[in-house]
């Protein structure tokens, strides 16, 4: 990663509500390495093991949806991160939707029940959100100050955000972090994409002209850094790299990367019987897409290690170096 302790404030202790999936695991060792304390609060403990380099990374059990002994750890914090709701990576049945917008909702006013209970609580709230905010938007360029689009994804961005934006926490500074998909080369999308690219199957899904605002996990971690100890950033920012490129331009650039010829396009609906039965998830997360700035990001001084998709894609294919 190319957040280095140094360069991050030490805060005393910061709470990660759904802090166990790879973007939490990453920002916790970037704040622990900090020197700071992180709580992670999961519905599995087992999925933050105790680590010997980070002694001052705790687990708490919550179930995200109701108030308990977890609350007790919002005392005295100095920053919230909500990252909690179930993965939209999945077939988008009537259940799993229903699931989708529930884990998000439930775990919004769960956390404000502890905000209640407490005396002193975190005067930071860092609330994670999606480009998916803003439909399948063409390529039309998408700033925070654009409406919500249509759409079921849109559906559940519009509704996470405005359940935040209705809480009534007049003294916390809140924040909004409208992630675009997350390149990480372990999970996410982008190792699935690189598994097909290998096997010479790395065309254009469908017209390929879908936008992609694709972000490095390092600069999503800094993002989420800078939310937390930036005091004039309030609201909502788009974290994506300057440089959101079309399907076909992100899997040129991964052909190249790996060595791979051009490829023909798949058609929408290989793409979704793919989607579908292979990975297990659903077609529009590959077919719809948003064409989102981070202008907002930009203008608080934030400076992208990774703003080239080329560069980026080859920075997730070096291995990590142990020292």
């Amino acid at each position: 990663m190319h957040i280095f302790p140094a360069t991050i404030p030490r805060m005393a202790k910061v709470i990660l509500a759904g802090g166990s999936g790879f973007l939490g695991r990453a920002l916790a060792r970037a704040l622990c390495a900090a020197g700071s304390e992180v709580v992670v609060l999961t519905r599995d403990t087992d999925r933050v093991p105790p680590a010997d380099d980070l002694p001052a990374l705790r687990a708490v059990m919550w179930n995200g949806e109701t108030g308990g002994a977890w609350a007790a750890e919002l005392e005295g914090a100095t920053a919230l991160v909500n990252l909690a709701g179930r993965s939209i990576n999945c077939v988008h049945s009537l259940e799993n939707s229903r699931e989708i917008l529930d884990s998000r909702l439930n775990a919004v006013k769960a956390l404000n029940k502890g905000y209640a209970r407490a005396k002193n609580p975190p005067p930071v709230w860092v609330q994670a959100g999606a480009t998916g905010y803003y439909g399948n938007a063409g390529d039309r360029f998408c700033e925070e100050s654009l409406p919500p689009g249509p759409g079921f994804l849109a559906e559940v961005c519009r509704r996470w955000e405005e359940s935040f934006g209705a809480l009534d926490l007049p003294d916390v500074r809140r924040v909004v972090l409208r992630f675009g998909p997350v390149l990480d080369p372990n999970t996410g999308p982008f190792p699935a994409m690189l598994g097909l690219t290998r096997k010479f199957l790395g065309g254009a899904a469908g017209s390929g002209r879908q936008f992609l605002s694709w972000v490095h996990r390092d600069d999503a971690v800094a993002a989420l850094v800078s939310a937390v100890t930036r005091s004039e950033m309030n609201g909502a920012y788009n974290v994506c790299a300057p440089g959101a490129v079309t399907n076909a331009e992100f899997m040129r650039e991964l052909r190249a990367a790996v060595g791979r010829p051009w490829c023909p396009a798949a058609p929408e609906f290989v793409v979704r019987f793919v989607a579908e039965h292979h990975f297990f998830t659903d077609g529009n997360l590959v077919l719809h897409g948003q064409r989102a700035t981070p202008q907002k990001l930009l203008t608080t001084g934030f400076k992208f290690a990774h703003p080239a998709v080329g560069p980026a894609i080859r920075d997730l294919l070096t291995p990590p170096r142990h020292e």
